[in-house]
């Protein structure tokens, strides 16, 4: 970074000058992620006092792009993308809808017995046959979020066979028949769990928001998954329109 100048007479408050310059700087000039200059050269860069500087920053840590790590710095927060929950949301949609590039990569494909939560969602017997297919969703070639589908083994055959990429609810409609629908969301912030941080690419000690949801065959209203989605909660803000 190099000197910048304030116009200490045009009206505006100078914290207010420096927020703005500072956010171009944060935006043309560092990647999500870099530690910015202290508070102390950012204000002799500006020539200001460190208060004024200060006050800057709290402008831009309001408005999520910074954030302040104690005993580390002052840190470029990711854009948060806008991701609306609704009835047939659907990831690759919803953010190319966006314009942004986006990748599904399948980690994991496993028949097990239902375990209780699974089973009640599911409205089957505990132990009955799901398929589990955990996904890693990329948005820009960077982790966004971990995905855990859950569904009936009995009701799609041959589903490992078929799913190797893609959109698993396009799938599901396209090979059989199945169109589905969202009618339930519970959304919760909690830490990472097993190698989640990892995959995710994120610190073991941020939080994750967590969305359970139940899709439903559109047709019967049939629960055909169950889906626990585990977003970085740095990266999108979840928007849930009645």
């Amino acid at each position: 970074m190099s000197l910048y100048v304030v116009n200490r007479d045009s009206g505006l408050a100078l914290y207010a000058q420096i927020a703005q310059q500072l956010e171009q700087v944060a935006l043309n000039q560092f990647a999500p992620g870099d530690c910015l200059p202290s508070e102390g050269d950012l204000a002799a860069r500006f020539g200001v006092n460190r208060h004024t500087l200060r006050r800057a920053v709290d402008e831009l840590v309001e408005a999520g792009l910074l954030e302040r790590r104690h005993g580390l710095g002052i840190f470029v927060l990711d854009t948060q993308l806008d991701y609306q929950i609704g009835k047939g949301t659907r990831f690759t949609e919803n953010l190319a809808a966006l314009g942004f590039m986006t990748e599904n990569r399948i980690l994991r494909k496993q028949t097990i017995g239902a375990v209780s939560r699974v089973a009640q969602r599911l409205s089957i017997q505990e132990g009955d046959a799901v398929h589990w297919i955990e996904t890693l969703r990329m948005v820009e070639q960077r982790p966004m979020c971990l995905i855990s589908h859950f569904v009936p083994a009995e009701k799609f055959p041959n589903l490992f066979e078929r799913f190797e990429s893609g959109s698993l609810h396009a799938l599901l409609g396209s090979v059989y028949g199945c169109k589905l629908r969202r009618t339930e969301s519970l959304v919760t912030s909690v830490l990472p769990q097993g190698d989640d941080a990892k995959t995710l690419g994120m610190p073991q000690n941020r939080p994750v928001l967590r969305v359970k949801s139940v899709n439903v065959d559109d047709q019967d209203g049939t629960p055909v998954e169950y889906a626990i989605t585990r977003f970085r909660a740095d990266r999108i803000q979840l928007r849930i329109n009645p």
